[in-house]
């Protein structure tokens, strides 16, 4: 071929590198692609310099913006029925984000006891560093949540669904004392997803999501969401939320809730200071992963929902086992308020409770039987996979915490979590069925 003008002779070395490829006749796929890119090209000098001051909406660089990501963002908040989110690298990350951007230097949380272990190293250990204090209050004490505001308290946290005992929040009652305090109500609804429950339905503002568990779904990738519902007024307070109601450095001549008025001005300052600061990055391929797993959403929960009360029912005859922490059972104490807030089923991630011995060592040691002869049931630090699992809270994913917060969680000894997968629900019993007989003989 020869030379032209518009078309110049390149070197192999420059040809390896951009042969066949143009940014802007990239072709339409039917299926939400992987972009892996860490940059992307600009029309202009003048169209990337209005991106980096967010005069205008568009991908910069993979640390923030990804187009992968970007359809994963618009369809969780869409599931949520959201005005924006942002996808994280983990759900622990949009915890502690979405945590960080609401209280700003020295802001106080009122948090439920009844929350993953993880979430509570967290709130106890990590954020005190950054002047962030938590009081910690029972789910269900309504009064406790309003004795607990101080001056400076900027948010309310929550499970929908709690990890592991499965305590259904009254979402409803917690978010009206939010509101009363002039804060939102940021929920975890991880167990639940957006197909059991829609927090925004019951007066919550934010929603958190460890896409890792149920979205993804298959217990490949890690990531996480924040979901801003788009129900709180955060220029009502103004003085409360300098942040988001100042003057910004990271948009130039405007605050973020004026530039972002007819979205989310609580998702901007996330994405522009504390995603682009901190970078825990959710990677296009994991935004692509949680994508296939988004799609069979609800048939895998109606699934997931439908096998647990299943177990669940049988477990609560069995001999060996002492209680079964499940809210689709009329006995729960937490049966009403999950067919107030769950009524497309309970969720698959609960827990019970073996019988015990009163001696701490043979506790363990009936737990170390039951969990080691299972074979259908894995045990891993993760629920929400396709598989089902089995963990032992105390040992693990809440070993940090000291026995009053176990006792305060409703975690003993003998608790064991349970999350029940896609298999049937006939080889899931007999597996069980077959451990606890050994408990039984012990």
């Amino acid at each position: 071929m020869s030379e032209s003008a518009d078309r110049p002779s390149r070197s192999f070395a420059t040809l390896q590198v951009q042969a066949g490829f143009s940014a802007a006749t990239a072709p339409a796929a039917a299926v939400p692609p992987i972009y892996q890119s860490n940059a992307f090209e600009f029309t202009s000098l003048a169209h990337a310099r209005d991106l980096f001051a967010h005069r205008v909406d568009g991908d910069v660089y993979s640390r923030t913006a990804n187009p992968t990501v970007a359809v994963f963002e618009q369809r969780i908040a869409a599931l949520e029925d959201g005005v924006a989110a942002v996808g994280l690298a983990s759900g622990q990350a949009a915890v502690a984000l979405t945590l960080l951007a609401l209280c700003g230097r020295g802001g106080h949380i009122v948090a439920a006891t009844q929350l993953y272990g993880g979430t509570i190293d967290l709130l106890e250990d990590t954020l005190p560093d950054w002047g962030i204090a938590t009081t910690f209050v029972d789910q269900d004490d309504i009064a406790g949540w309003r004795a607990a505001v101080r001056e400076e308290t900027r948010v309310f946290f929550a499970e929908t669904v709690a990890n592991p005992l499965a305590q259904v929040l009254d979402v409803t009652a917690v978010a009206g004392a939010a509101h009363a305090a002039g804060v939102p109500l940021v929920v975890d609804n991880t167990i639940a997803t957006p197909y059991l429950q829609r927090p925004k339905e019951f007066g919550a503002d934010v929603s958190v999501h460890s896409a890792t568990k149920f979205i993804g779904g298959h217990g490949t990738v890690l990531g996480g969401a924040i979901v801003d519902l788009g129900t709180f007024d955060f220029t009502a307070d103004p003085q409360r939320w300098p942040a988001l109601t100042e003057p910004s450095r990271r948009v130039p001549g405007t605050s973020l809730a004026d530039r972002f008025a007819d979205s989310s001005p609580l998702i901007a300052l996330i994405k522009a200071k504390y995603l682009h600061d901190l970078g825990p990055s959710l990677p296009a391929s994991s935004a692509f992963a949680l994508l296939q797993g988004l799609e069979t959403l609800d048939l895998r929960m109606q699934r997931h929902s439908a096998s647990a009360r299943q177990v669940a029912e049988h477990l609560a005859t069995h001999p060996a086992v002492a209680t079964v922490h499940h809210p689709a059972l009329p006995g729960n104490a937490w049966h009403r308020a999950a067919r107030t807030y769950l009524p497309r089923g309970a969720a698959s991630v609960f827990s019970i409770d073996l019988h015990s011995t009163g001696d701490p060592r043979a506790d363990f040691d009936r737990v170390e039987t039951f969990i080691s002869a299972l074979q259908v049931l894995r045990l891993l630090a993760n629920i929400g996979d396709a598989r089902s699992i089995v963990t032992h809270p105390a040992s693990m994913t809440h070993s940090h915490l000291s026995a009053p917060q176990l006792a305060a969680a409703g975690i003993t000894d003998t608790t064991v979590r349970l999350s029940i997968g896609l298999e049937d629900p006939a080889d899931i019993i007999a597996d069980l069925d077959r451990a606890l007989a050994l408990v039984c003989q012990s």
